[in-house]
């Protein structure tokens, strides 16, 4: 759809659309909306980044609690949301050998009870050798550190979703 499509929108139409552009956190896509109109895609992106930022940490670290452990229960009992069920198959999650889904588990138990949150990596972004490089590696940052970069794989995330919903801009053709 286009932007202009989107500005549009009434209330409810909005937030069942982009609920879960943010995963599983349908409160920032309708505290957004009252930003409408956006010029372009960008600008919707950004108020929802702005949204975020503005957020005490405490905050933060319950939209990282939102997301689900990549390879986890969700996943093998069919429980992801579309989105994430869709993005963690394509990162070859659904499809891990024994070695590497026990491997996945340890380290996500570590990761959770490290930091008190899930890790979040943009599966869309990687495959499952570097989901696995980059949770064993991160496990050795501190917890402010590993919020931070969780948030930005949250925007990252967000961005490839919307793409996925919007419109790119068309290139001004001058």
């Amino acid at each position: 759809m286009e932007i202009s499509t989107v500005n549009t929108l009434p209330y409810e139409d909005f937030v069942n659309i982009f609920g879960n552009v943010v995963e599983k956190c349908p409160i920032i896509t309708a505290a957004v909306w009252s930003r409408l109109p956006f010029v372009n895609l960008g600008a919707f992106e950004a108020a929802i980044s702005e949204f975020i930022d503005a957020l005490p940490e405490s905050g933060k670290e319950g939209i990282l609690r939102c997301h689900p452990d990549l390879a986890g229960r969700d996943l093998q009992s069919g429980t992801l949301t579309r989105e994430s069920r869709e993005e963690q198959a394509r990162a070859g999650m659904a499809a891990l050998d024994l070695a590497e889904a026990s491997r996945m588990a340890r380290l996500n138990n570590e990761y959770k009870e490290r930091f008190g949150f899930p890790f979040v990596i943009c599966a869309k972004m990687n495959d499952k050798a570097t989901i696995l490089q980059q949770l064993s590696e991160r496990l050795g940052n501190e917890r402010a550190v590993e919020r931070a970069r969780g948030i930005e794989e949250v925007k990252k995330i967000c961005r490839l979703r919307l793409q996925g919903l919007v419109l790119t801009d068309a290139p001004n053709k001058l």
